[in-house]
């Protein structure tokens, strides 16, 4: 027990970067106490004793903001930063040391019975107001942006963006805690970029077709339509 409670304090000094002495954990750090309050209801639970389980998981909630349902399975380490609003469902489990921020939703997309929540692998990152949702696995040391909505699997040590969202292999991932949540890529603006790039080399392109042709527009002319048949003939030769 001591030293399961030892693990649960070192996660925090390893992950966040704003605490100042262990006193610090035991008086203002209400992840802290939602994963203790969740090891004696999830013990209750497996233990036959469910409606004490649901009972004291209800006053954790009122208490610090997350609610845990007492059937979730949490490995060692995991740390939760902040934790308003996280919401993690029956059938989930969540691996070691994985960091979790506020407003997190670990949820289920069905009624019907058995799992139908996520698989959190070892060390991954949730970013704050991320939506994991269904039976899916997160893989090892993978990366979950701000906001994100995951409907489907991630693949290990890779960083799932946007809504919904979207994979994006990183080769080489540290396994290092990550906090620059600013600096995770954005496939969809990466994907704008190359449209923007794309219309410039076309321009370009017209430019030149219209020296070689002899036309010069004006200024007023320019932003008229041009007439590409008469340019390159009605085959477009």
């Amino acid at each position: 027990m001591l030293d399961q409670l030892r693990r649960e304090i070192n996660a925090i000094k390893e992950k966040d970067p704003a605490l100042r002495s262990t006193v610090e954990v035991f008086f203002c750090y209400p992840g802290f106490y939602a994963i203790l309050f969740h090891r004696f209801n999830h013990y209750c639970w497996t233990h036959s004793l469910k409606f004490i389980a649901r009972f004291t998981s209800t006053i954790s909630r009122f208490l610090t903001g997350i609610e845990i349902h007492p059937g979730a399975q949490l490995g060692q380490g995991v740390f939760i930063d902040h934790g308003m609003g996280i919401v993690i469902g029956e059938t989930t489990i969540v691996g070691d040391d994985v960091l979790i921020y506020q407003g997190v939703i670990l949820g289920g997309t069905t009624t019907n019975k058995g799992k139908r929540h996520p698989t959190i692998g070892k060390g991954v990152i949730i970013g704050a107001g991320a939506k994991v949702m269904g039976n899916i696995t997160i893989g090892d040391y993978a990366k979950i942006g701000t906001g994100a909505v995951v409907l489907k699997d991630v693949p290990s040590e890779s960083t799932c963006v946007g809504v919904p969202g979207r994979i994006v292999k990183c080769k080489n991932q540290s396994h290092v805690v990550d906090l620059e949540h600013n600096k995770l890529p954005d496939p969809v603006a990466a994907a704008i970029r190359r449209l923007e790039r794309q219309i410039h080399e076309n321009e370009k392109l017209i430019e030149i077709l219209l020296d070689k042709n002899g036309i010069c527009l004006t200024d007023s002319e320019e932003d008229e339509l041009y007439n590409f048949e008469e340019l390159f003939g009605s085959d477009g030769d």
